[in-house]
């Protein structure tokens, strides 16, 4: 009785294996399909997803963010200004050292153009020379002298020439050990033998204590034009001939007037010119050296 029942069941269930084993790769091959499809989409859903989330924390996280973005830029702030303080200190301390070399850069050159200055007026009849530094002035009403560093130790001598540059300024008046006394050509006691170079007209200039010394002893009637250069004659052996004085001012009162080559205010540096010459000029004074 089972055997008959089985061998029924048997034959029932025959037709459907059979289907069964001929469809399973095609089911096999679907489902792999399937899998394949699903994979895909779980991928874009889960991308879809991971924007959509991205979508909504963003505004919280840029909220809070601000503070922090915030703190860190004026952190930086702070430093940017602690660096700048650093930094104008050492500008202002390199400025200043750079304005110091500016001064003395200033100060040597003109020292330098001084002394060019000088170097460019050398008499091809001077023995020897001797430079020096202007220590004092005078300043006042009734003398006009300077006060050089240079004295009868370094080889000065009374009645030697004083010039510049520019052309002359006086003649040594007084000789100390350290220092000397230089009488100015505009010295109401200095008398200097000179002629005018165009008119070649002779006379003796004379100091008045002003700054325009005047000509003595020139010829009634005589012409000389304003303008004309006057340099020494070397007449009386006092001075040598051809140092430059200065130019004819127009004439005033009758007076033929001299503005001298050399600005007597602003005397820095001076040249002790030795000649050999044996003219004597008449004494200044016998005042100290320091007056």
């Amino acid at each position: 009785m089972l055997r008959n029942h089985a061998n029924s069941m048997l034959r029932i269930t025959t037709p459907f294996r059979v289907l069964v084993q001929r469809f399973a790769l095609l089911v096999l091959i679907g489902g792999s399909f399937a899998l394949m499809f699903l994979e895909k989409a779980e991928v874009a859903i889960v991308e879809q997803v991971r924007i959509s989330v991205t979508d909504a924390v963003a505004p919280i996280l840029d909220a809070v963010s601000r503070p922090a973005a915030t703190l860190a830029r004026v952190i930086g702030d702070v430093r940017g200004y602690v660096d700048l303080r650093q930094q104008n200190v050492l500008i202002v301390e390199e400025n200043l050292k750079l304005k110091r070399w500016h001064n003395l850069a200033l100060h040597l050159e003109a020292e330098n153009r001084e002394l060019r200055n000088l170097l460019n007026l050398l008499p091809s009849s001077a023995l020897s020379y001797i430079s020096a530094r202007v220590i004092s002035d005078s300043g006042n009403a009734f003398v006009r002298s300077v006060l050089i560093n240079a004295g009868r130790q370094d080889g000065i001598k009374k009645g030697q020439v004083a010039i510049t540059g520019d052309g002359l300024v006086g003649r040594v008046g007084q000789v100390g050990g350290r220092a000397s006394r230089v009488l100015l050509l505009t010295d109401l006691n200095s008398r200097i033998p000179v002629v005018t170079e165009t008119s070649r007209q002779r006379a003796i200039l004379s100091g008045d204590n002003t700054d325009k010394p005047f000509l003595l002893h020139l010829p009634d009637g005589v012409k000389i034009s304003a303008g004309e250069r006057v340099v020494t004659s070397g007449h009386g052996g006092a001075f040598p001939p051809g140092i430059p004085v200065g130019r004819v001012l127009p004439v005033e009162d009758g007076e033929f007037r001299i503005q001298a080559y050399v600005n007597q205010n602003r005397l820095e540096f001076v040249r002790v010119m030795e000649f050999g010459l044996i003219g004597i000029l008449p004494e200044s004074s016998t005042r100290p050296l320091g007056e």
